[in-house]
This record gives C-alpha cells, sequence and structure tokens, in this order.
C-alpha cells in the first residue's frame, strides 16, 4: 500500500468514525429526550409510577389518562417541539454568521417576533388570534433592518451580531413604552406572556405549532446542503455554484420563521437558540453545527427547564426566567472561552 493509499484510507475510516459518533449520539439524544418525557408525564401534584404513566398513555388508564393525555402530554411536547424549532433556529443563525454569539434572542429576532405581537394584541387590539401573524411580521420586520444595516457588499457575521444587538436594544425600549401606553391589565397579561411560559399549553396550541413546524422541516432540510457549503466560505460556496447572498437571505428568513412560531405561542424564550446548537456540537463532535443535533439538544433543553421551573420553586415560574438564569451562565462561559481562544 502507497503512502497515498494508506491516507486515503485514513480519511474513509475518520469519516466513517465520525458518521458513526453523529448516529450515536444523535440515538442517544432521543432515547434521553423520551426518557426525561415519561418523567416529566409523572411529576405533578398527582404523582405517577412510570408504569401508570405508560398505561395512561394508552388511555385505558381512567383519570389518569386524563392528567397524563389532556393536562401534562400537550406541555411535554409543546416543549420538545419548541425547543427543537429553537435549536434549529440558532444553528442557521450560527452557521451563517460563522459565531456561537450567532443566536436569534441575540442578534434581535426574537424581540422583533414579540413587538410584532404587543402590537398586534396590545395596540391594535387584534386578540391572541392575530398573535402568529404580528410575531411574523415583526420578526421578519426586524430582519430585513439588521440585513440591511449589516449589509455592506455582503453580510459578515460580527457585524451583524454587533448591529442586531444594537436592535435589540432599541426594540426592548419599543416594548416597554407600547406596554406603558396599554391599559393596566392588558399591559400585565402581555408582560407576563414575556416572560416566556409553556402553563398554558393546550393541544389546540401546541397542533398549529406543531403543523407549521413540520411545513418548516422539509425546507430546513433542503437548506443544510446549502448551509454546509456556506459553512466552506463565500468563495467555496459561490465556486459550487452556490448564490451567496440569496442563499444566505433565505436561510435567515427560515430561522426567522421558526423563531417566531416559538415566540407567538409561548412568549420569547432566551438562550436555548444559543446554547442548544453549540453543545450539540460538541456532542456530535463536528466541525460544523450539526441541524438534528441541535434540534434533539433544543427539546430536551428546553423540556428539562420547563421541569426545573414547575418543579423546584416553591411556586412555578416561567420557562423564560429559568433559561434566562441558565443561560446566562453559559453566555459568560462562552464568552471566556473566546477571549481565552483570541489570546
Amino acid at each position: 500500500m502507497t503512502a497515498v493509499d494508506a491516507a486515503v484510507q485514513d480519511v474513509r475510516l475518520a469519516l466513517h468514525s465520525r458518521r458513526r459518533r453523529s448516529v450515536l449520539t444523535a440515538a442517544l439524544l432521543g432515547a434521553l429526550a423520551g426518557a426525561l418525557s415519561i418523567v416529566a408525564l409523572a411529576l405533578g401534584d398527582l404523582g405517577l409510577t412510570i408504569g401508570e404513566v405508560v398505561v395512561a398513555l394508552t388511555g385505558q388508564g381512567g383519570f389518569d389518562s386524563t392528567v397524563v393525555l389532556e393536562w401534562r402530554l400537550p406541555r411535554v411536547v409543546a416543549a420538545l417541539l419548541f425547543g427543537a424549532a429553537l435549536g434549529v433556529a440558532g444553528a442557521l443563525f450560527q452557521t451563517i454568521t460563522r459565531n456561537p454569539l450567532g443566536s436569534p434572542d441575540i442578534i434581535g429576532f426574537a424581540t422583533g417576533s414579540y413587538t410584532g405581537v404587543i402590537f398586534a394584541t396590545v395596540v391594535l387590539g387584534l386578540g391572541a388570534a392575530a398573535s402568529t401573524t404580528g410575531a411574523l411580521l415583526g420578526g421578519a420586520a426586524t430582519a430585513v433592518v439588521v440585513y440591511l444595516l449589516a449589509y455592506r457588499r455582503g453580510v459578515q457575521g460580527f457585524r451583524l451580531i454587533v448591529v442586531g444587538v444594537g436592535v435589540t436594544a432599541m426594540l426592548h425600549g419599543v416594548n416597554i413604552w407600547l406596554l406603558l401606553r396599554a391599559k393596566a391589565e392588558v399591559a400585565m397579561t402581555a408582560a407576563m406572556w414575556g416572560a416566556g411560559s409553556l402553563s398554558l399549553a393546550a393541544w389546540r396550541d401546541v397542533l398549529p405549532g406543531a403543523i407549521a413546524l413540520a411545513v418548516a422541516a422539509p425546507l430546513v432540510i433542503l437548506a443544510a446542503h446549502t448551509l454546509r457549503q456556506l459553512e466552506l466560505g463565500d468563495e467555496t460556496a459561490a465556486s459550487h455554484g452556490v448564490r451567496v447572498e440569496p442563499a444566505r437571505l433565505g436561510i435567515l428568513g427560515l430561522g426567522v420563521v421558526l423563531t417566531a412560531l416559538v415566540t407567538a405561542t409561548t412568549g420569547p424564550i432566551a438562550f436555548v437558540a444559543l446554547s442548544a446548537p453549540q453543545i450539540a456540537r460538541r456532542i456530535a463532535g463536528s466541525g460544523g453545527i450539526p441541524l438534528l443535533h441541535s434540534a434533539l439538544t433544543g427539546g430536551f433543553l428546553l423540556l428539562g427547564a420547563d421541569m426545573l421551573a414547575q418543579h423546584v420553586p416553591a411556586s412555578p415560574v416561567p420557562v423564560g426566567v429559568v433559561t434566562v438564569v441558565l443561560g446566562g451562565v453559559y453566555l459568560v462561559a462562552l464568552l471566556v472561552g473566546e477571549a481565552r481562544r483570541g489570546r
């Protein structure tokens, strides 16, 4: 065997090992999310054993089935679905910006979606039914503003993040101003919803979101190939036939849609989109950010945070409060790591 043949063989073995690790870690994440879901269904004022949960899921558990299928399962499904959506959105943004700080809640798209919901429900008085449209329009408008302000013969990741942080700060001020102008009870409801919560999740809220995410899933799969090309750099991607700026703008738009769908249902939930992709990349051992692992990690993180929000404090708190606390710790660790790497 020549030196070239040996090198080719080593590359093949490395790729096979990486694919095997990717499959195994994805299966492990899925199993952990499933196990955590069973535990979440068992916890509550009416404590159930794992066996009772399994029986209840079949619909043969009497009152236990009502508790599990109608009261607890929608919240668990919402946490898994919306956490997965945030994880994928974060993976899209971080790949496009090539920066671990590239996240819809950092760049401002989640805040823009929240602004759209406040404007539709508080200012226009359109009610909760208009929240999804408001979130989509608010997120899309924010994305356009950030993109245009950051555009200088193309969009650089760091510039996009800096512009997004500035737009986020401005939108926070706009949100507070809108809430101060609203009636007290309306403003209080909007502010509580703005903390990000799954407490009101029911099948009527989960199913539309699930359908919308199912429609978005094929688009994410189609975008995956282009995303891998963009990871190689703009010049390399262009040499492979990718129209870089339209592709980047389309992927950003897809991330905005995923973020807005979650925000419209639960309110803005911070830091899941920031942390899930980086955790997934380390678990999968890949050079880029894997979309499937990011989705599984996001679902696992949001479900775990929601369980902490329900059962650890003396009285339940919105899950957004828990993700902010945990995400703040993660953000500090990330910034410290980036500073050390910069040295």
